[in-house]
C-alpha cells in the first residue's frame, strides 16, 4: 500500500513565515501516485449518491474534477471572487494565516442536490464552512468532505463537526 505522505513536499515559510506548507505538486507530478489518492478518496464515496463534486480553487480543482469524472457526477468550481463570468453568491472566511472570500454561480446547484467537496487540504475549516455555507444556501445537500491533506492540529474537523470527513494523509 502506497504511502502517499511520502508524496508530499514540506516547504517552509511558505506564503509566509512560520507555514510550512504542504506542496502536492509532488503527488501531482507521480502519475501512480495521483492515480493512488483518487482511487482512495473516490472509493469512500463509491456507493454515496453524489449529483455535483465541488472543488474550491484552485487545487480543489485538479483534486475534485477526476473525482467527480470518476463518480460520474458534475464538477462544480469555487472561486475567488470576480473569477466567475455570471451571477454569483460569495462567502467569507477566515484561512490560518488571513482572510478570503469565495464565489459560487447561483445556478450552480440545483436545490436537493446531492454534494461532496474535494479539496486538497484541510486546516482551519474555514473555506470548507464557506464552500458548506453556499451550497447550504442554494438547498444542495452536503454529502461528503474529502481531501487530500488534514492539518489536524489546526482542528478544522472540529470546525466541520456533523458532516462526514476523509482525509488520506494526516499530519
Amino acid at each position: 500500500m502506497m504511502d502517499l505522505s511520502e508524496k508530499i513536499r514540506n516547504v517552509p515559510d511558505f506564503p509566509q513565515p512560520g507555514i510550512q506548507f504542504k506542496d502536492i505538486t509532488t503527488l501531482l507530478k507521480d502519475g501512480k501516485a495521483f492515480r493512488v489518492a483518487i482511487d482512495r478518496l473516490v472509493e469512500t464515496y463509491k456507493d454515496t449518491p453524489v449529483d455535483v463534486v465541488i472543488g474550491p480553487e484552485a487545487r480543489g480543482f485538479v483534486v475534485g474534477a477526476p473525482v467527480a469524472y470518476v463518480l460520474g457526477a458534475g464538477f462544480v468550481p469555487i472561486r475567488k471572487p470576480g473569477k466567475l463570468p455570471a451571477e454569483t453568491i460569495s462567502y467569507g472566511y477566515t484561512l490560518e494565516y488571513g482572510k478570503n472570500s469565495l464565489e459560487i454561480h447561483k445556478d450552480a446547484i440545483e436545490p436537493g442536490s446531492k454534494v461532496l467537496i474535494v479539496d486538497d487540504l484541510l486546516a482551519t475549516g474555514g473555506t470548507t464552512m464557506a464552500t458548506i455555507k453556499m451550497v447550504e444556501q442554494l438547498g444542495g445537500e452536503i454529502v461528503g468532505l474529502a481531501f487530500l491533506i488534514e492539518l489536524s492540529f489546526l482542528n478544522g474537523r472540529k470546525v466541520l463537526e456533523g458532516y462526514d470527513i476523509t482525509s488520506l494523509v494526516k499530519y
